[in-house]
């Protein structure tokens, strides 16, 4: 689990920080007993941009592009009458 330093303890004690979050993994800032920030090493950060990708990239990607599942939208008013 992440350490959760206070703001003023972070600004500091920056260096340590660091440290903590390359070798630790992510350092957790809180200011006034809030998490507002977190610390990660730059590897951390380039495996987390990498990750992301946009989301017409996710579906020509995804396992079902050539499932033959049925994406048509369905066109009938919403507000269908049906009984009680």
């Amino acid at each position: 689990m992440a350490h959760v330093w206070q703001l003023q303890e972070a600004k500091n004690k920056l260096s340590e920080v660091v440290e903590e979050a390359i070798q630790h993994g992510p350092q957790v800032i809180s200011r006034r007993g809030t998490e507002v920030a977190v610390v990660l090493s730059f590897q951390e950060y380039l495996t987390l941009k990498k990750s992301r990708t946009n989301l017409a990239q996710f579906f020509l990607e995804s396992p079902l592009r050539d499932s033959n599942l049925d994406l048509k939208r369905d066109k009938r008013p919403a507000g269908r009458d049906f009984s009680l």
